[in-house]
């Protein structure tokens, strides 16, 4: 019999590496351009649209095979939960570190 893996802990999972990839590079990139000097504006750009490409393999799986991959709609969710809440906690993290 193979495992079953319930969609909750998909989510929670995807939630949770999303939530620590964003936040690390949030941070990490508020420090690099802080370094060089650049605009933070610059850095949330660029974060966005990593975060909606990190996000988009199971929206596409989600939109193309809706019923063929079932834990595809648990994943997306996640991902972006935890992209959303990364993107907007980490800021307050950076400023806290003093990078904005």
């Amino acid at each position: 019999m193979g495992e079953f893996i319930p969609d909750y802990l998909v989510r929670e999972q995807a939630a949770v590496g999303a939530l620590v990839l964003f936040g690390i590079l949030r941070v990490l990139g508020a420090a690099f351009a802080f370094g060089r000097g650049w605009r933070i504006g610059v850095v949330e750009k660029c974060l966005l649209a990593a975060a909606v490409l990190y996000c988009v393999p199971q929206l596409l799986d989600l939109l193309g095979h809706p019923y063929a991959s079932p834990g595809a709609e648990a994943a997306f969710e996640g991902k972006a939960a935890g992209c959303a809440v990364a993107l907007f906690c980490a800021p307050i993290v950076g400023h806290k570190l003093g990078f904005e």
